[in-house]
């Protein structure tokens, strides 16, 4: 499901172009030379490549549909000079101020966060948080079980 209020950067909605892109003009007429090449081999009623390429076929036009969902629902949120004050696209430095670890994220919109990747959304626990707030600020950030406390030590 797509969220009507989709905002991505611009980096984000470039990459979902080009993953599109290549779904459309690459991975889909390689799977369909696949269930081409498993149809030669004759009876459909047991053969493996070809149930495995109908179910890729099934998998991309299923990524195909959201991608266009989200392309069509998105706003792109230009990412220019905020004075300091974190917003979508701000290059975040945080320390936990109870453990002393510092981590590193780019705020994004939900449709590309990947928290592996330092990227988190802006409606996560932390990245609403942080949201408005500036370098030096410190926020608490309400997670299952817990709170911890954050200094924010830079902002780009």
């Amino acid at each position: 499901m797509v969220e009507t209020d989709l905002v991505l950067t611009r980096a984000g909605y470039n990459e979902i172009r080009r993953e599109l892109n290549e779904i459309l003009t690459v991975k889909r007429p390689e799977v369909v030379d696949r269930i081409r090449e498993a149809r030669q081999i004759g009876d459909l009623t047991e053969n493996f490549d070809y149930e495995d390429a109908k179910r890729a076929q099934a998998m991309l036009e299923v990524r195909v549909k959201e991608l266009k969902a989200i392309l069509a629902h998105a706003s792109v949120v230009e990412v220019g000079k905020r004075n300091g004050v974190i917003g979508i696209g701000s290059q975040v430095v945080i320390r936990d101020l109870e453990e002393g670890i510092e981590d590193h994220y780019t705020l994004v919109g939900t449709a590309e966060s990947s928290p592996a990747e330092g990227r988190i959304s802006h409606e996560s626990c932390v990245g609403s948080a942080l949201m408005g707030k500036r370098a030096g600020d410190t926020v608490c950030v309400q997670a299952p079980g817990v709170v911890v406390t954050y200094e924010i030590v830079s902002v780009k």
